[in-house]
């Protein structure tokens, strides 16, 4: 008998999220998720901060010495490199298209499935209904990523 443990190489990282509706509470402004929807489609999402410290890290950064009006002394100030309204756009959308991995039981309204396409993953996110629901799973992959992180060091840091 084999021990170890076995990976499948060919999954995607990524978490699967049950679509849910959500809408904006007209008297509060505050918006208000359905529970998921029984036999609706599902979406694979990876977090997207390894793919902003990617662009980051290969972004130009320019330098200028500037004076500090407090102390009068001149000071070097680092800033990343101001983009055209074009080069944020495509930013913003290779980062959805990062994070949708995968789509599972989505339809289009001629009931013909929704491939996971860029294409398709660019449309969704223009829909207010799915850019809620991307945004709320985004943030509950990331706090349970880092309740994660947490109890690790914890039990890490014990005795």
């Amino acid at each position: 008998m084999n021990k170890g443990t076995i990976f499948d190489l060919e999954e995607r990282q990524g978490d699967w999220f049950d679509f849910f509706e959500s809408r904006i509470d007209q008297k509060t402004g505050e918006v208000i998720y359905d529970d998921p929807i029984p036999g609706s489609g599902k979406v694979c999402f990876r977090d997207m901060r390894e793919f902003w410290q990617e662009r980051l890290a290969k972004r130009k950064k320019r330098h200028e010495f500037v004076v500090n009006p407090t102390t009068k002394a001149m000071e070097r100030v680092e800033y990343y490199e101001v983009m055209t309204a074009e080069e944020e756009q495509k930013e913003r959308d290779d980062a959805f298209d990062y994070s949708i991995i995968d789509l599972k039981d989505f339809y289009d309204a001629k009931k013909k499935p929704i491939e996971c396409t860029r294409e398709n993953k660019l449309k969704l996110v223009t829909l207010p209904v799915f850019d809620r629901f991307m945004a709320r799973c985004i943030i509950l992959q990331q706090e349970a990523k880092g309740k994660q992180i947490e109890a690790s060091e914890k039990n890490s840091s014990t005795p």
